[in-house]
């Protein structure tokens, strides 16, 4: 693409960018917008496990590119399950890239990184065009969650799945972005428990019509079977360790909205827990491994011995999904002045882990969890990162860190299943 045909192209998203102010100025003086927070995530996970699935129905405000659509009436964006397409064009530096040529442009970004890269296509930009049109005539979607449990992601979204009527049927497009070859079926962060066997039936329709990422003759990242065996092992673990949960009620998820709440009623006993290791800390005492949980919060496992910590794998599964076991202990915070919650790992064995990164070596992924900078007062005692207060809602998402959080998906912790 030319820096003339960037140019168009921004003039074009200029002028529908106005036209839709105008259309949204407009209708929004009829309809009566309400606002879901907190308090309605508590109300309606009150009603039961059927009902919790039901987020609401909500008026469609924007599709930003091919799995992200905003909607009036949320506190926070939105993460759509199932679903990773690739990214749009948002930069003049990064057509200059692509003007450059295919081949070079993908190599010299895989070249910047050990992970897989996640870089503006043109299946980014068909992706996007393929949500315009599904969409298009739409006034309203209504949103569902995977899970009564699995509400918000490492970035505050909400977690959802959209469903919307056209010519009399209920389509979700989740699925429907799947089958048409825009979008894998992401199962990075845990296979869907609701549409698992419509999201392959999906793939694999698309796969055998080479439509999309799965024609040859276009311009998208090259390595989806090596992604996909990868997503698919971590998907495996993770099912593996709900199935066994469910007999368990000391085995907690730890993205689970209530998880805090069943961890401090079980300070003194022993827990097993599901999370994906993030940050890791080394200070004058013990190292301290972080499970991730919210952005703001995580559940830090302690180290005290050096030669425990590398012969437990934790260092090497950063990023990844680990067990967890051990008994749930408090710590008495003294500059935050609160107890905070945290498991002394004293034998290797309380860590149980796959390591798996893409087999091929110049494909090695690095950690799913961005490194949290926050400042840290160095103790002699462990002095766990903050965790997140009981919510069902937890706090609203920053609309500052939505570009952020999108950019860095690939690389991000488990929010629940995406």
């Amino acid at each position: 693409m030319s820096l003339t045909t960037w140019s168009k192209v921004q003039a074009r998203r200029v002028a529908l960018a106005a036209l839709a102010g105008l259309t949204l100025g407009s209708s929004a003086c009829n309809p009566v917008v309400h606002r879901f927070d907190r308090t309605t995530v508590v109300s309606s996970l009150a009603k039961g496990n059927d009902a919790a699935l039901i987020i609401g129905e909500f008026p469609l405000m924007k599709v930003t590119d091919g799995d992200t659509i905003r909607v009036a009436g949320l506190d926070a964006s939105m993460r759509l399950l199932g679903l990773d397409t690739e990214e749009t064009f948002k930069r003049k530096s990064e057509y200059m890239e692509f003007d450059k040529g295919w081949e070079r442009y993908l190599a010299d970004a895989q070249a910047k990184t050990k992970s897989p890269v996640k870089i503006p296509t043109p299946m980014g930009e068909e992706a996007k065009k393929f949500a315009e049109a599904f969409f298009k005539g739409v006034r309203n979607v209504r949103l569902e969650r995977d899970h009564p449990k699995e509400i918000r992601d490492f970035y505050n979204r909400y977690l959802a799945y959209v469903f919307v009527e056209k010519d009399g049927k209920t389509y979700n497009y989740n699925v429907e972005c799947v089958r048409a070859g825009m979008s894998p079926y992401f199962s990075k962060y845990g296979y869907s428990r609701r549409f698992h066997k419509e999201f392959v039936a999906a793939q694999e329709e698309a796969r055998a019509a080479k439509r999309g990422i799965w024609d040859p003759a276009k311009q998208h990242y090259t390595d989806y079977d090596r992604r996909l065996e990868w997503w698919n092992r971590r998907g495996d673990f993770i099912q593996a360790f709900e199935l066994e949960a469910a007999d368990h009620p000391n085995w907690i998820v730890l993205t689970h909205w209530d998880a805090i709440d069943r961890l401090q009623s079980r300070v003194g006993r022993e827990v097993v827990i599901l999370g994906a290791i993030g940050d890791i800390r080394e200070t004058a005492g013990p190292t301290k491994v972080l499970l991730s949980r919210r952005r703001t919060g995580s559940l830090p496992l302690i180290f005290f011995d050096k030669d425990v910590l590398a012969r437990s794998g934790a260092l090497e599964a950063r990023g990844e999904f680990v067990v967890a076991r051990g008994v749930l202990t408090k710590y008495f915070n003294k500059y935050k002045k609160q107890d905070e919650l945290q498991i002394v790992v004293t034998v290797p064995g309380q860590i149980q882990h796959e390591v798996l990164a893409p087999a091929d070596p110049e494909q090695a992924v690095a950690a799913d969890v961005p490194e949290d900078t926050s400042q840290e007062t160095e103790t002699k005692e462990p002095v766990p990162q903050d965790t997140a207060k009981p919510d069902a809602g937890d706090a609203p998402a920053d609309p500052r860190e939505n570009d952020a959080a999108e950019r860095e998906d690939s690389l991000a912790p488990p929010g629940a299943a995406d």
